[in-house]
């Protein structure tokens, strides 16, 4: 029996997708399933049952003798959001709860970091445990997700395999229901049936063009892909950075998401809103040597192969995957 936390939404339900093409049906998903835009995210998904996250714990604590292994994908995710008590109780208590059951009945976990743990990337995206309480997180999401996994890095009671997955831009299908956090390649394709065009956010700093700022963007099914693959191998217990490694420019990607509607591309530039500019990012990209060394040897998807998957099975007609 297969736990993923968080399964109704983006990578969650992805990873379900994942999880079923490799033949697993029996799955204990998790979630709060109160919303029907998500909840679409499990259309003709196989799985035994699902438990709301409030009950979970309680079912797990009675039922571990019958788990293989969890997969947390379940937390806050709002960059925006400051209420810390929300950080404090989802992504930092509710961890502490789940990492503390499968360390004690010694069942493999795998859970979602951030690479918003980076904050401005003063120490660089460089996935060692030693630069982890130097980190500055620019949010409190980002806070709470190095909260937690500083906290592991000190627990002398682990798992016997466990993996933190410091996910850099994941995009693709089924985030549908992300509203404002959703992938700019999301946005794009909305815009550009809407308007015709995509306004990007301008630098407002002296050193990057406008367009120019660059994330290391990340195919949702290669994100699902290491993760059955981590289970699968289990190679050395830690953190793990998960990008491609190459960063791209935000002009990059809106240019490719019109060219896989085959269109003339058709940009324009706008402040960055005042609630975020200050901590916006500029610049991200994995050091990915540390995953590339434990086996993971398979190529990833270019951006330019991503967006059109994306955009040409998908989103166009806002497919579940």
């Amino acid at each position: 029996m297969i736990i993923v936390t968080g399964a109704a939404g983006f990578i969650g339900s992805c990873l379900v997708r994942k999880l079923n093409d490799s033949g697993h049906t029996d799955l204990i998903l998790v979630d709060e399933f109160s919303r029907e835009d998500k909840n679409r995210n499990l259309a003709n998904k196989q799985f035994s049952q699902q438990i709301d996250r409030s009950e979970f714990l309680d079912w797990f604590r009675a039922n571990y003798a019958l788990v293989e292994v969890v997969f947390h994908m379940g937390a806050r995710t709002d960059t925006t959001e400051q209420d810390l008590a929300i950080f404090e109780t989802l992504n930092l208590g509710y961890s502490k709860a789940l990492w503390g059951i499968c360390a004690q009945r010694q069942i493999p976990l795998i859970y979602a970091s951030s690479a918003a743990t980076y904050g401005l990337g003063e120490l660089g995206y460089d996935d060692r445990h030693d630069i982890v309480p130097r980190l500055h997180p620019l949010n409190p999401y980002g806070q709470s997700k190095n909260d937690f996994d500083e906290w592991v890095l000190t627990q002398p009671t682990q798992p016997p395999f466990w993996a933190g997955l410091k996910f850099f831009n994941v995009y693709g299908p089924n985030e549908y229901h992300k509203g404002r956090m959703a992938s700019v390649i999301f946005h794009t394709l909305r815009q550009i049936k809407a308007t015709g065009g995509m306004k990007l956010f301008r630098s407002h700093r002296p050193d990057f063009k406008d367009g120019a700022q660059s994330r290391d963007f990340v195919y949702v099914k290669d994100v699902t892909a290491i993760l059955y693959w981590l289970w699968q191998q289990q190679p050395e217990n830690g953190l793990y950075n998960l990008g491609t490694g190459q960063a791209r420019t935000f002009l990059d990607l809106a240019t490719h998401t019109f060219l896989a509607m085959n269109l003339k591309p058709n940009i324009q530039f706008i402040d960055t809103p005042a609630d975020i500019r200050d901590t916006y990012q500029y610049f991200t990209e994995a050091n990915m040597a540390k995953l590339r060394e434990a086996g993971y040897q398979a190529a990833f998807y270019t951006l330019e192969a991503g967006i059109a998957d994306y955009v040409g099975q998908y989103l166009k007609e806002e497919l579940v995957y």
